[in-house]
């Protein structure tokens, strides 16, 4: 037997095969370990053969030296892998690197030991860093274990190439390849009963012990036996001498669960909510459904309630939300409703958590995966439906790296493969889902339009209060606060309510500025300003991009002309959650964004913390807006809305809508009324006003007919090709030279616009031009092969296809 695998190495994208040792079994989608030239490297397989190709000779084929991991796709899964990297221009490998967990693939280490029979004073004669590798190699005072990576070695070695090549020539070490290494399986002690019930152990605390492991089925951890017994490791070890119990490994899949914490029952449905699932329920086969409920209308209940149907007849559900930040809350209502069948996969699990849960799924049985975008490639083998919840997040398009891929888009192709529903949900439904949710069905792909436009209990929406802050000003207020927020904030205390403060953007303040001679602080590597940054009064004032993530310390006097004088322009989630202190010092505060929420399980703790009522704000960015579920939340303030108005895309306006419409929804979610204060510059903006009035109807009419007027989305088709290098003039030339390679094509079916340099030019010292074609709606632009593109591009220059960017800056 021979296979075809597809190798981890960079450049290479062809299938290559290897023949199979006669005690060697695998399956399609195996993770294996396979020679490579002189390296020994990751390959996944494709495809057995019974027979070899007429053009191999079989005298030069190599063998497979392993199976990494016997684990195998479901039947679908190699032709939605396909489908994905055929159509967003891109290699298997790429899109391969997105849908297996981290360590499966993974390239081989060069590593160099010592050899026996070093003769004792031959070392005089070599050169420094050869001295210095054999010292390393073969000083175990100094800690050397004889075995190095040779990455370790040239990083501590000046000159060690050429060290090594005179010690390789002397024969005195050895470099070899060690072979690729996944995830291994986590083990753990367990402690196992051997005894009949009725033996009696030798002293009490040992009877106990052993009590308690038949309490519990007649094993338990290790850890967990001392714990609950709160005996020592001696007494269970003095049992495993007499015989009376043994102690072995057992594995723990690392999947990041956490115990029930309130076991929930189904609750009774509305007759918006009854409707929407009965139409859920009897959908079979491949349909996709809008489900487009006001917020806190409850289609979290209404998922709950599709699934659990599903899990009966022991399929799985695959859950996708847009943020690592939705998924604490959203799992702990899953959890509460389905135990111990509900996991999350996502990629701030660490590697070793991926891995086990990636392989729990293969086993098939029913259960419900929660994660983000990449986890619409979890192999779960018996599908039976999939759900996106706020299906309108941006967050389910990966810009970069490769593969430019939409989780909705890959979605409703696995949808159609395993024949199984797919849920769109959203209070603001994503433009092209609303418009496509409108017309007639297509015969191949079916679609249905369900609303829930009621809150749960009829509660009536948050009246929302626009401010504006040209009036504010006029009136002598300079505070970026304005009056009403601030009695609002003050009426909130004295209620004991809590509140929710959105801010556009994280940090200090958008830019700092030279009040002398107006220099900006602007970061060394991109075309941006820095951000100023500071924790605290007493804390390091800082200056960081949010592009590359340069830091350096605020200085104290202007670069350009020594002036200690400085300005503060803009307001950030630092400085808000600074001034609030200084206005109201009884006001606990937290806050909620990148910056704070960096750690393993910081998003849960700190919405815990808030919903126990340990603060009485949160001031946050884009992740207040989704999903956040708080019953005593009743005031929301936006310090900013035009933040998010004034932006150079064409889908800035359906972005603004859709965000101070989600973080509106957080208000008056319990018992207690709602009210939303938004202030803005552009009081008249047609957005503000679609917002005031909650009219999503009229909002999507009037974007709809700027759409069609321009040929955008869903009236068009959008491709993005992203040039990057380090040096501008080359950058530039090579969009150049691809935009008349296109305009030359005989068949073209496209408008091509550019080129042109990106909104920012220089991103971490690589430079940006970019391409945008468009081309007819429901027809792919009739392009080369990104691989061709890629080929006239000359070394240094990257390019990247975005199939339907939703970011064109």
């Amino acid at each position: 037997m021979w296979v075809e695998v597809l190798v981890d190495y960079p450049g290479q994208q062809e299938l290559y095969t290897y023949s199979l040792a006669p005690d060697l079994s695998i399956l399609p989608g195996a993770i294996l370990s396979v020679p490579f030239g002189n390296q020994q490297l990751g390959a996944i397989a494709i495809r057995l053969l019974s027979s070899l190709p007429e053009q191999l000779d079989s005298s030069k084929i190599k063998q497979v030296e392993e199976v990494i991991s016997p684990s195998y796709f479901p039947a679908h899964y190699w032709q939605l892998l396909s489908q994905v990297a055929e159509y967003y221009q891109t290699t298997l490998i790429a899109v391969l690197n997105v849908a297996l967990p981290p360590g499966l693939l993974s390239q081989s280490q060069r590593r160099i030991r010592l050899k026996p029979g070093i003769p004792a004073q031959g070392d005089v004669f070599l050169n420094a860093s050869a001295k210095e590798i054999l010292r390393l190699l073969r000083d175990l005072k100094t800690g050397g274990s004889g075995d190095y990576s040779w990455r370790y070695l040239q990083q501590q070695v000046k000159f060690a190439p050429k060290g090594l090549r005179e010690l390789l020539k002397l024969g005195w070490v050895e470099s070899y390849l060690e072979p690729p290494k996944s995830p291994r399986p986590k083990l753990q002690k367990a402690v196992t009963l051997t005894i009949d019930t009725s033996q009696k152990a030798a002293t009490a605390k040992q009877q106990e012990v052993l009590e308690i492991l038949r309490r519990h089925g007649g094993e338990l951890g290790l850890r967990e036996l001392l714990q609950v017994s709160g005996v020592g490791s001696s007494v269970v070890t003095a049992l495993a001498t007499q015989g009376l119990v043994v102690i072995q490994p057992r594995e723990v899949l690392r999947t990041g669960e956490v115990g029930v914490r309130n076991p929930d029952q189904s609750k009774v449905l509305n007759a918006d909510q009854s409707r929407a699932f009965e139409k859920i329920r009897q959908i079979s086969g491949c349909e996709q459904v809008l489900l487009h409920g006001v917020t806190g209308s409850g289609k979290t209940e209404v998922y709950l309630q599709a699934i659990a149907p599903i899990l009966a007849q022991g399929k799985s559900a695959l859950v996708l939300v847009p943020e690592i930040g939705l998924t604490p809350q959203l799992t702990d209502r899953f959890r509460d409703r389905f135990g111990s069948m509900v996991f999350i996969y996502h990629s701030a699990l660490s590697a070793g958590e991926r891995y086990d849960t990636w392989r729990q799924m293969l086993r098939g049985e029913p259960q419900v995966v929660i994660g983000t975008r990449s986890a619409i490639f979890a192999p779960l083998p018996n599908l039976g439906m999939i759900i996106l919840d706020e299906e309108h997040d941006s967050s389910f398009k990966q810009d970069q790296p490769s593969p430019c891929y939409h989780a909705r888009k890959v979605a409703q192709w696995r949808s159609q493969l395993v024949d199984c529903p797919l849920i769109l949900g959203s209070a603001t439904p994503d433009l092209e889902t609303w418009w496509r949710s409108q017309q007639p069905p297509a015969l191949d792909t079916p679609y249905t339009y369900l609303a829930l436009p009621q809150r749960i209990n009829n509660r009536p929406p948050s009246p929302i209060t626009i401010v504006d802050m040209r009036l504010e000003f006029q009136e002598g207020n300079k505070s970026i606060f304005s009056r009403e927020l601030r009695d609002a904030i003050v009426l909130m205390q004295t209620q004991k309510r809590q509140g929710i403060l959105f801010v556009p953007r994280r940090g200090y303040s958008t830019f700092v500025s030279c009040r002398s001679c107006g220099y900006v602080m602007e970061c060394p590597h991109c075309d941006v300003s820095l951000s100023y940054h500071h924790s605290k009064q007493e804390g390091v004032q800082l200056l960081q991009c949010h592009y590359c993530n340069h830091t350096r310390l605020q200085p104290s006097q202007c670069p350009e002309c020594s002036s200690p004088y400085f300005k503060f322009f803009g307001s950030g989630t630092q400085r808000v959650t600074q001034e609030l202190g200084q206005l109201f010092p009884d006001l606990r505060l937290l806050r909620f964004d990148s910056d704070t929420t960096r750690t393993k399980d910081a998003h849960r703790h700190l919405l815990e913390r808030f919903a126990q009522g340990e603060a009485d704000l949160l001031v946050g960015t884009q992740m207040l807006t989704k999903g956040i579920d708080l019953a005593q939340v009743t005031l929301v303030g936006v310090v900013a809305a035009d933040g998010l108005l004034h932006m150079a895309d064409y889908r800035s306006t359906e972005r603004t809508f859709q965000t101070l419409t989600q973080v509106a929804g957080r208000a008056g979610r319990g018992a207690e009324p709602g009210r939303v204060l938004i202030q803005t510059y552009s009081p008249d903006h047609p957005v503000i006003v679609a917002v005031q009035q909650q009219d999503y109807e009229s909002f999507t009419t009037t974007a709809l007919e700027e759409r069609v007027a321009l040929g955008y989305p869903p009236y068009g088709r959008l491709t993005l090709l992203r040039f990057s290098g380090l040096a501008e003039v080359a950058v530039q030339a090579a969009a150049e030279r691809i935009a008349d390679y296109l305009e030359d094509l005989p068949e073209g079916n496209f408008e091509l616009l550019g080129p042109a340099p990106a909104t920012v030019l220089r991103v971490a010292d690589r430079f940006r031009w970019q391409i945008l074609l468009k081309s007819p709606p429901q027809k792919e632009p009739n392009l080369p092969n990104c691989s061709v593109l890629r080929g006239l591009c000359p070394p240094g220059i990257a390019l990247t296809m975005d199939v339907d960017p939703l970011n064109l800056a």
